[in-house]
């Protein structure tokens, strides 16, 4: 089997679960563009393993350090262009 299927595929309920999150919340999210589920509506949404890491680390922001919406989406963000300019850093230190 290809990685593709065993991506990891989870329902609102089983991401608000696994992140112990509300609904309401992740909806949010997910309105605001910080999550990107497959899918045309809640009940057919379904979340890879990137949108529950996402989720987790927006968690975490909230909590940690009371950030709001708009600023847990810009910190998202440039958590990701930080990994991925390492990820460049260290195929171009390889070469």
């Amino acid at each position: 089997m290809s990685t593709v299927e065993h991506e990891l595929q989870l329902t609102l309920i089983e991401l608000c679960t696994a992140c112990d999150l509300p609904q309401d919340e992740v909806t949010v999210w997910v309105v605001e563009g910080m999550l990107e589920p497959a899918g045309g509506g809640p009940e057919a949404w379904r979340f890879g393993s990137e949108a529950l890491r996402r989720a987790r680390t927006a968690k975490r922001l909230a909590r940690d350090l009371a950030i709001n919406t708009a600023g847990i989406a810009l910190a998202l963000d440039l958590l990701e262009e930080i990994e991925s300019l390492r990820g460049r850093l260290r195929r171009h230190n390889t070469l």
